[in-house]
Formats: C-alpha cells, sequence, structure tokens
C-alpha cells in the first residue's frame, strides 16, 4: 500500500426506479479495515433505502466487515481478479497488489447493482465507457491476460466491465441499448468455456429455469459468450442486488466456493418473497447443475434482488459446465448426510422436502429437464458451431454424465 492510496470513498445509490444516484454515505479506510456510514443528509431524506439492510441498516453508527476487511455488500460491487488486472494495467502497475479503495474508484461505473463510488461527495462523474469493435476488446483482454502492456484508450474500454466479477476475461458492450456482458475465450483454453456455458444457459430457458437471456457469437476465430444484463431496467433504472454470499454472511472466498444450498433455503423461508416458488426454482437449478455438471458453484453464482418487501432470486448466470473426466462429483450441500452433496439425481431427490416438494416432484423435474436436455441438444450445439467430436466430449463428460443417473 502506498502512501498516496485514497483513505476514503463516496458511496453514490440509485434508488428505486431512479436514473440518477445520489450519495448514500461514505467508506473509510482505518489501517487494514474499512468502514462505511450513512451521511446524515442521506438518513434525512424522506426516501432512503439501505444498500443491504441486516448489513448496513439505515443508522448513524459506523459499520465495518465482521470478519473481513469490508462490509460484504460493499465488497459485492468491487473487482474480482480479472477487473483487478485490467485496472493494474491502465494503470501501468502490472502485478501489482492495490488499496482495495483504488479498485473502487478504478472501476467502471456501470457495476452490477445499485452503487457505485466517488472521490467527491456532491460531484457524480461516471467512469463512463469508451466503445471499441468486439475484436479489439478480445485483443486487448489478450494482452492483459498474457502480462503485456496495452494502448491506453484499450484499457480503457475494458475498464467498464472491471467491476462484473470472474476470473475470466469479460467487457461490458451496448448494442442498441441493451446491455450486454460479453465473455471471451482465451487463446490458451483447451476446454470449450463460452460454448459449454452458452448450451448450459440455453437448454437451462428451454428447460424452464429463469436465466439471464444470451447469445453466442464468434470473433476472431473463437467463441463469445453475450450474457443480457438483468439489473437494468429499460429506462436505465438500476435494480439493487446482493450475492448469496452476503446473504450468507461469508466473508472468504473460500467460505463462499463451500456454501449450503440448506442454509440458503432457510434463508428463503425467512426472507424471500414467494418461498414455495423460490424454493422449487432453487431445486431445479440444483437438479440442472447436476445434469450439466457445473460443479463451480459457489454462493457468489447466486444472487437476489433486493425488494421493498423481501428478496427475490435473480435470475440464474454463470452456469458453466467444468471439465470431467471421471465419474464422480460432488456439489454444495444441499441435503442431509453424507449423500447431500453427491452429483446424482437420486439424491437430490431424498432432498426434496427441504424445498418444499415431495420425492415425485423432484424426480418429475429431474426427468422433465433430462428430456429438454436429450431433445434439444443437437440444436443448441449446432447454434454453438460445435463439432461432432466436441458434442461426444460435453455429453456423458460433464453433461448427462452416467453418475448423475446411479441410484
Amino acid at each position: 500500500m502506498t502512501s498516496d492510496a485514497p483513505t476514503e470513498a463516496y458511496v453514490w445509490i440509485w434508488l428505486p426506479d431512479a436514473t440518477e444516484p445520489v450519495v448514500c454515505g461514505r467508506l473509510d479506510r482505518r489501517d487494514a479495515r474499512y468502514v462505511f456510514s450513512y451521511g446524515r443528509s442521506y438518513l434525512e431524506r424522506p426516501d432512503p433505502v439501505p444498500i443491504y439492510e441486516p448489513e448496513l441498516p439505515l443508522d448513524d453508527f459506523e459499520h465495518d466487515g465482521l470478519d473481513g476487511p469490508m462490509p460484504l455488500s460493499i465488497d459485492d460491487a468491487a473487482p474480482d481478479s480479472w477487473g483487478r488486472s485490467v485496472i493494474n494495467a491502465n494503470l501501468g502497475a502490472v502485478g501489482a497488489e492495490l488499496d482495495p479503495l483504488v479498485y473502487l474508484l478504478e472501476s467502471g461505473s456501470d457495476r452490477v447493482g445499485a452503487i457505485d463510488f466517488q472521490a467527491s461527495p456532491t460531484e457524480y462523474i461516471p467512469r463512463a465507457p469508451v466503445h471499441a469493435p468486439l475484436e479489439q476488446l478480445m485483443t486487448a483482454a489478450d494482452k492483459i491476460d498474457e502480462g503485456e502492456t496495452i494502448d491506453p484508450d484499450l484499457a480503457a474500454a475494458l475498464v467498464n466491465g472491471t467491476p462484473l466479477g470472474g476470473a475470466r476475461p469479460k467487457a461490458l458492450i451496448d448494442d442498441d441499448g441493451v446491455k450486454l456482458l460479453a465473455k471471451f475465450s482465451r487463446r490458451s483454453d483447451n476446454f470449450l468455456w463460452t460454448q459449454s456455458e452458452y448450451i448450459a444457459m440455453e437448454l437451462a430457458r428451454r428447460a424452464g429455469l429463469d436465466v439471464a437471456p444470451v447469445r453466442f457469437v464468434e470473433s476472431m476465430d473463437r467463441g463469445v459468450l453475450l450474457v443480457e444484463r438483468f439489473d437494468r431496467s429499460p429506462a436505465g433504472a438500476r435494480r439493487r442486488v446482493v450475492s448469496a454470499a452476503t446473504i450468507l454472511s461469508m466473508q472468504t472466498i473460500v467460505a463462499a466456493q463451500h456454501f449450503s444450498y440448506v442454509e440458503l433455503a432457510d434463508e428463503v423461508r425467512a426472507n424471500f418473497i414467494e418461498p414455495d416458488a423460490t424454493l422449487r426454482e432453487l431445486f431445479s437449478r440444483i437438479m440442472f447443475n447436476i445434469l450439466v455438471g457445473n460443479t463451480d458453484d459457489h454462493a457468489r453464482n447466486h444472487a437476489a434482488f433486493i425488494l421493498a418487501d423481501g428478496l427475490a432470486l435473480t435470475p440464474a448466470y454463470d452456469v458453466s459446465p467444468q471439465p470431467r473426466t471421471g465419474e464422480v462429483a460432488r456439489h454444495p450441500r444441499f441435503g442431509d448426510g453424507d449423500t447431500g452433496r453427491e452429483s446424482r439425481i437420486a439424491a437430490l431427490v431424498e432432498a426434496a422436502p427441504i424445498y418444499h416438494l415431495t420425492p415425485e416432484e423432484g424426480r418429475e423435474i429431474g426427468d422433465q429437464q433430462v428430456a429438454t436436455i436429450r431433445r434439444d441438444w443437437d440444436e443448441v450445439c449446432d447454434a454453438a458451431h460445435l463439432t461432432t467430436a466436441q458434442r461426444k466430449g460435453l455429453l456423458q463428460g460433464p453433461i448427462l454424465n452416467p453418475y448423475a443417473f446411479y441410484e
């Protein structure tokens, strides 16, 4: 940490249905911790909303992370490893570990949810996107991935996508007013990451799950997955979003990678609107993750909208089959006992009552999803431009692996 690193950042928030933000508070660095407090003028407004009430209620106290350096609902809006790499390249600090406030203040303003960070409490200056063709964005991402220096204009073009989570290269683009997240293939990839995620997301939609709309395109002879954002309204308002990691008070990435669906189901029953429908959707998503081999299933890959009367699941995202050469696989805990993590339909069906379903209803959900995958497999693979050999590698590798059908 350098002596000229910032010591504070002002937090701006979009109130419900608003298209312009207002300042709501300040994040201060205190040694290695970061403390948030609401501003008095914000608390005195007639219409203030909390960033996330269980963690940051509307009061005049200072709030820090309970077991970590920063409040989790603030950290939800921070760049992940890919975003930090872009910011480092943009600042000429490749390989450095910068202060978290630098990453908040230098990352793009079009971040997930409804908050942003500024150096000023009175003037909101968005770090607006610099537009560039998809090919140039991919070229710039390649160079950052490989630790090379890039043209400042291209680095700036990638900054807009820096607050969006994950380790893989990505950028934000605008397609006739529709905000899209573009997820790129790497030159070094030895797995069909973008194609397999497109296939899984599209099959999930066809199976009746609530998922973010996706498209598959190619650029520079490589796949690009385009994901439509769900945290923006057509009128430009921003929707408040909280990750499951924050809902479950998971302070570290390691903790988020070992979350429990059983605990999330408890939160759904207590704090979500329409809990029965939500639990059925949650069960259906777990089932689909088993069927497509999405074992990279952690608490930051689930989120909820913050509404006036409770929480509601966002559309599913990051449904990404993982490379798999054998059969046995495990997922976050979805049931009780030793079988409650096994990547098998029967194990999840046994846990159906946790999600307010009968085992018969759980089995029916699985049967319907399997039928959809088999029925639409070739059509969706055609859209992803997969060869016969590539289809064979995915099918019964991560997708519809025989282990899923073991009783």
